[in-house]
This record gives structure tokens, C-alpha cells and sequence, in this order.
């Protein structure tokens, strides 16, 4: 079986699985589902949260949606590689800056390409009810790529279909909520706009 085949059959057994578990349902309450270049950036509490957006687009914007992947999680173990790369054609970034190094190199790359993406700006995952203070990542993206759509996105639940210590995971109703789209406004300063975003990510959560 080529590469290519098994890799589609391996997504939508995926995608069965995700949605028997959790529904992975998608409330587009502040834009419609457009086949646009888009930077969707959402809450960050589970390893889970790369699969539940990803599940949560349909088929039309899975294509061409490319969520940003921990290299040092998704890379640790051959399968969640090839899983990462195959089916979810992710975006790797290090989570540990080295030297020279520009973390945002790869995810320039992709928009460069015409690829939407799917950003945590946490970076990290949290463990309140709210999110952490976003990092200047979605900034710097959104001031070189005025042309690209910000989606904000809240993840309802997600934490509880596997939570911490347990290795079988749990049926529970997930949705993700998709906000209005949002810009970088003239003059706006770094601050500000991290602050805002977070606040359009926060406004989705009880909609």
C-alpha cells in the first residue's frame, strides 16, 4: 500500500475516532468556514487540542490547514511522527530557542507557501481556566501577513476526555467555537494586540 493511501485511510479512521469520542463539533458562530488563507489560533490545554481543531474542519479546509506541532512531543516516538507528518501535515517549531535560531522560521514558511494554520499562542499548555498571556508569536505573524485572516477559537472539553494519569480516554462532548475574524490595527502595539486576541479567544467560551 503506497505511503500516500495509508495515510488517508489512518485520517479518517482518526477522524472516526475523534469524533465518536468527543462529536468534534464545529460552531462557526462568528465566521463561516472559507476556503481563505487563515491563521486560527486557539486556547492550549491537552496534547489533544492539534487533533480536536483538526477534526473540527471540514474535509475542504483539512486540506489546506496546517496546525503548528511541539517537535520534541509529536517527534518523540516513530508513530506520532508519521502521524503528525503523514496525516496532519504539521508544522514542527521547537519549543527550546537555540542561538540564531527563529522559532517563527517555519511557520513564515508555510504562509509563505498559502497554507492556513492553526496556532496555540500560549505556546505552552495551560492548566487554568483561562489561558495563559499569549507570546509575541501571533504579533510578528500578524504584522507580516496583513493579508491573512485571524480566526480566534475557543476548544470546549478537551482536557477531559484524557485527563492527567489516565491512559484510556473518556467520551465527552467537545466543540470547537470559531469567532469573528480579527486585525492587527494601525499603530497597535504588541501589547495591546496579544491582550485583544486573548480576549477574542476568552469570548468564545461561553457562546
Amino acid at each position: 500500500m503506497r505511503s500516500g493511501t495509508r495515510a488517508k485511510i489512518v485520517g479518517w479512521l482518526l477522524l472516526g475516532l475523534v469524533r465518536l469520542l468527543t462529536g468534534a463539533q464545529a460552531r462557526w458562530w462568528g465566521c463561516p468556514p472559507k476556503a481563505e488563507q487563515r491563521i486560527y489560533f486557539a486556547n492550549h490545554q491537552s496534547h489533544a487540542d492539534l487533533v480536536m481543531i483538526w477534526a473540527a474542519l471540514p474535509a475542504e479546509l483539512r486540506g489546506i490547514t496546517r496546525p503548528i506541532a511541539a517537535k520534541d512531543y509529536w517527534t518523540k516516538t516513530p508513530l506520532r511522527q508519521w502521524i503528525t507528518t503523514a496525516v496532519f501535515n504539521a508544522v514542527y517549531v521547537d519549543r527550546e530557542r537555540t542561538e540564531g535560531q527563529d522559532p517563527l522560521a517555519p511557520l513564515v514558511q508555510a504562509l509563505d507557501a498559502g497554507d492556513s494554520i492553526i496556532l496555540f499562542p500560549e505556546g505552552t499548555r495551560g492548566h487554568a481556566e483561562e489561558p495563559q498571556a499569549f507570546k509575541a508569536g501571533l504579533y510578528n505573524l500578524a504584522l507580516r501577513f496583513p493579508q491573512v485572516v485571524l480566526v480566534p477559537a475557543w476548544i470546549h472539553n478537551v482536557q477531559r476526555v484524557m485527563p492527567k494519569g489516565e491512559v484510556v480516554p473518556v467520551p465527552i462532548l467537545c466543540s470547537v467555537t470559531f469567532g469573528a475574524p480579527m486585525q492587527l490595527q494601525a499603530d497597535e502595539s504588541r501589547q495591546d494586540f496579544l491582550v485583544r486576541a486573548r480576549d477574542a479567544v476568552i469570548a468564545l467560551r461561553d457562546v
